[in-house]
């Protein structure tokens, strides 16, 4: 794994990049809407679709094709709080895992004394349930979780304060993520971005809008960057 050397600081997104959560994140919005009399007929890779191009995707997503949900003046604010609470049993139930390859370069990151940093949407409570699940977790330098700075992505706020909080300022960097959002906001960073999806992800037609970025299927593909 000497492509590591290239680069100083390392930048992760966390669900379905380094952790296997998407379908958990999925299983916790049917199980809402079951709750809630409403049968929430997507399919995974319907639910991705909506969840990965922008922040606020999924909420747009089922206020139109979901009005019902909505009746009698519940909020979309309730219907999250909700969901997100499902998630919480599902996390708590032991149902996460780590992405493949993943723990082999946290480990080898941490032998090099190589910086990491996770970069978030998730609250600090989801990401601290997932991380008591898997020790290795722990080898990452840093957390930003979407308590820790203002815009979600796609804005860049969120990377771009851990650029600035643990970049020297001869590091290159180099992010990870897994979704078209992230992408966009790792675009507007110094950082070479690369994209881990599987390669007939709906997405991937996306990523010929974006320029200079790499992409593979998994953690265990990547030879060079």
């Amino acid at each position: 794994m000497q492509w590591i050397h290239k680069f100083q600081l390392f930048l992760f997104d966390f669900d379905g990049l380094l952790v296997n959560t998407e379908h958990l994140h999925y299983q916790a919005y049917v199980n809402t809407c079951r709750n809630r009399g409403v049968n929430l007929d997507w399919t995974f890779l319907k639910y991705c679709e909506a969840a990965h191009f922008e922040s606020l995707g999924v909420k747009d997503a089922l206020l139109r094709q979901y009005p019902q949900l909505f009746e009698n003046e519940v909020s979309w604010e309730t219907v999250y709080a909700e969901k997100k609470q499902r998630y919480l049993e599902l996390i708590q139930s032991g149902k996460v895992e780590l992405m493949p390859g993943v723990e082999k370069l946290l480990l080898a990151l941490a032998k090099e004394g190589i910086k990491s940093c996770v970069v978030t949407n998730s609250p600090k409570e989801q990401v601290d349930l997932v991380k008591a699940n898997l020790a290795v977790l722990g080898t990452i330098s840093h957390w930003l979780t979407r308590e820790d700075y203002n815009e979600p992505k796609p804005n860049p706020d969120g990377y771009l304060t851990a650029i600035k909080r643990y970049r020297q300022p001869k590091d290159n960097v180099i992010g990870f993520e897994d979704t078209v959002k992230g992408l966009k906001a790792l675009e507007q960073t110094p950082a070479k971005a690369v994209l881990i999806c599987p390669k007939h992800h709906p997405q991937m037609e996306a990523l010929f809008g974006f320029s200079d970025i790499s992409h593979f299927s998994s953690f265990e593909e990547i030879q060079n960057v």
